[in-house]
């Protein structure tokens, strides 16, 4: 047989013994299915149980891994049963196949699917552990589906919590593009995260002893220091959606509807925690009290710091994190609504150089990094980003893969012209 028979002919048997598995332990669930194997339980919107006995049919198997003639695969294999009928497979001998299936050296397959993980580990083989491959993966319920699933239930046909819907953007800890590996944080950055997680898996001991003062931080830094970036890589790390909020646009609808909108927001955030709600552009609140003479935004503000007198990180589930690139615009009172403030500077001479390495890490470059981080002075990890994908064209414009000297001059360059344009505008 090829290596893409031989392949095939695993993805198969791995994909009935999963079957197989869920059908004898019912305690595993959509969560420790691998994204890959998830339609073998059909369309399951916000309902992570397993509907039991799974069956696998041929049209089943093609569904799921893209394999037509499943059976032609496995065949040969002792522990496959077919019913020619309805063109179903099984397996004949759980402990048995399972055996066969660890000896064709797929240890990397097992670790990947916690069911099977699950199965191994109780059958004490291989050394395999079931929360470490369930720590490998995304759950069902950090998905995208699953989350979409969950907002359409709670919002049904209610017009208001629509509205309110249509002004956030949900994102579930699985979309994230980057995780905390991928970014470059300050002691500072990394203690407050610590400190998240640690209150999040310490909730109950939390609220019985009343201690709520917890989880409303204020991130403040100049534009393109990472403060959306963080926010994103925490909702991946503590396995909780995100919703973003942009002040400026729930505030230009309809005037007389910011208010309302505010509040159903916050309901929104109650109602889908745990989940993190992001409210970007919180300077906004003080530009309104400083231009606005009008009482329908005074109101509006008003609504804004009531609702972040009332969530809790402790008691609703819900971390709030506030953004302002222009912190001194802020007054006592919005300041001291946020129990921790978190400063993202302008990346250091040794911060650059992270993040030039990180970004590149894929990328062919001949370039020097250090040299590259001295150059980059007063760069935000925005520019540097920029700056390397300008490379990257550059590059392939030469037809080429590997960036040069040149190429990265060219990247700065744009980067340079960007910040010199943005600043003769602002004049």
């Amino acid at each position: 047989m090829s290596s893409e028979t031989d392949e095939k002919s695993l993805d198969i048997m791995e994909f009935l013994l999963t079957a197989e598995i869920l059908n004898k332990y019912d305690t595993l669930n959509m969560d420790d299915l691998p994204p890959k194997l998830r339609k073998i339980a059909g369309e399951k919107g916000c309902n992570i149980d397993v509907e039991r006995p799974v069956i696998i049919s041929e049209s089943v198997a093609e569904k799921v891994l893209g394999i037509s003639g499943a059976y032609s695969y496995v065949s040969s294999n002792p522990f496959v049963k077919f019913d020619d009928f309805g063109k179903r497979l099984s397996i004949s001998a759980l402990d048995a196949a399972a055996g066969w299936f660890f000896r064709q050296n797929t240890t990397d397959r097992i670790k990947a699917n916690p069911v099977l993980a699950y199965y191994y580990e109780h059958m004490n083989m291989g050394g395999i552990s079931y929360q470490e491959s369930s720590e490998s993966i995304s759950r069902y319920r950090d998905s995208k589906e699953y989350l979409e699933a969950r907002v359409d239930g709670i919002v049904g046909d209610d017009e208001e919590l629509k509205a309110a819907r249509g002004l956030i953007l949900i994102s579930s800890p699985e979309e994230g593009e980057y995780s905390l590996a991928d970014l470059v944080c300050t002691p500072r950055q990394e203690e407050t995260i610590r400190k998240i997680d640690i209150a999040l898996k310490n909730l109950d001991y939390l609220r019985e002893r009343r201690i709520y003062e917890i989880g409303k931080l204020l991130f403040v830094g100049p534009p393109g220091t990472g403060k959306t970036s963080l926010a994103l890589a925490m909702s991946k790390k503590l396995k909780m959606p995100l919703l973003e909020v942009r002040l400026a646009m729930v505030t230009s609808q309809y005037l007389g509807e910011t208010s309302k909108n505010i509040d159903r927001i916050f309901d929104l955030a109650r109602r889908l925690s745990p989940c993190i709600l992001f409210i970007d552009e919180f300077d906004f609140v003080a530009r309104s009290r400083i231009t606005e003479d009008n009482g329908a935004m005074k109101r509006a503000v008003n609504m804004l710091l009531k609702n972040i007198d009332t969530i809790s990180f402790v008691k609703n589930g819900v971390l709030l994190i506030g953004a302002t690139n222009h912190p001194a615009m802020l007054d006592e009172a919005a300041w001291r609504r946020f129990d921790d403030v978190v400063e993202f500077p302008l990346p250091d001479l040794e911060m650059r150089k992270e993040i030039l390495l990180k970004i590149t890490k894929e990328l062919d470059c001949t370039c020097n990094y250090d040299e590259l981080a001295e150059d980059t002075e007063g760069f935000t990890g925005a520019d540097l980003k920029i700056m390397i994908k300008e490379s990257v064209i550059s590059a392939l414009m030469r037809d080429s893969f590997v960036m040069d000297e040149s190429d990265i001059e060219q990247g700065m360059g744009i980067v340079r012209d960007r910040d010199n344009i943005r600043q003769s505008v602002s004049i």
